[in-house]
């Protein structure tokens, strides 16, 4: 069955579900702004390396269309000035989808029962041309969501996706150990060369203090996976961070630069009232 979803925040992770969810008959529209804008709208879609996924496109969230899903995938810092928009919204579920340590109440505060949150396991950039360039992950960690019916049509649509109850944990677990691997990639990709020995213990031990912090704030490392790197010693994570800087590929995804694992980084800090050192000396 056809359902109505607008996408707000068309990057590489936005133009992905929008690509795949129009693809399998859904009825989406892509809420863009500034230069992809532009794009989507010359493009009448996404445009992928197959050629054009035909979507509605606005400049703005329409108040008067009575959405299914209001898929939100901007950065979280960008989000707030959004809050107002989507509490006004006629959007039967709002799911917001982004990188976040903070807790979820103030969104779930904002659209009420309409809440829900996911995480995509998705790797994704818009190269110059405006062409979508995305890796959707069908194993290990999969894209994860709150809510079981939105699962299902993800999964119908291409991008597998699981449920789980504990957001919040599952999202602060990732982040424990995604900040230091993300800043490793991304001045491995502003020197074009790999991060020194000592530089990968000093986000080794950034990356323990993390998973320290959930496990004091009260949340459950989740799932498996992220339990699993959270145990391991400093000394082998140092090495699971120094090796892929090597790696060209690696490399690569540290284009994105370091405003989102910084931000992570700030919201540890802010939760533990400042008292992270190896997290403050990252």
């Amino acid at each position: 069955m056809s359902v109505r979803i607008a996408v707000l925040g068309v990057g590489g992770i936005g133009s992905t579900f929008a690509a795949q969810l129009a693809g399998a008959g859904h009825d989406v529209t892509v809420i863009a702004r500034n230069r992809r804008l532009e794009q989507v709208s010359r493009d009448g879609g996404i445009r992928t390396p197959d050629g054009v996924v035909a979507t509605t496109v606005a400049g703005g969230l329409p108040n008067d269309v009575d959405f299914d899903l209001i898929l939100v995938t901007v950065l979280a810092h960008q989000v707030t000035p959004l809050l107002p928009r989507l509490t006004a919204s006629r959007g039967r579920t709002v799911m917001f989808m982004f990188n976040t340590f903070d807790s979820l109440s103030t969104l779930r505060d904002a659209v009420g029962d309409r809440f829900a949150f996911g995480f995509p396991a998705i790797a994704a950039q818009i190269d110059a041309d405006g062409v979508l360039r995305a890796s959707i992950q069908s194993r290990g960690v999969l894209t994860t969501v709150t809510d079981a019916k939105w699962a299902e049509v993800f999964t119908a649509a291409g991008i597998p996706a699981v449920t789980t109850s504990d957001m919040e944990s599952w999202l602060r677990s990732h982040a424990a150990f995604a900040a230091p691997f993300m800043i490793t990639v991304a001045e491995a990709h502003r020197a074009q060369r790999g991060i020194s020995w000592s530089r990968a213990r000093e986000l080794a031990a950034a990356k323990d203090e993390a998973f320290a912090l959930v496990r004091e704030l009260g949340n459950e490392i989740i799932p498996a996976m992220h339990a699993v790197v959270g145990k391991v010693p400093t000394i082998l994570t140092a090495g699971l961070l120094w090796a892929p800087s090597r790696v060209p590929a690696a490399r690569a995804s540290g284009a994105a630069g370091e405003a989102e694992p910084r931000a992570l980084i700030a919201a540890m800090v802010a939760a533990a009232n400042g008292d992270l050192p190896a997290l403050g000396r990252v």
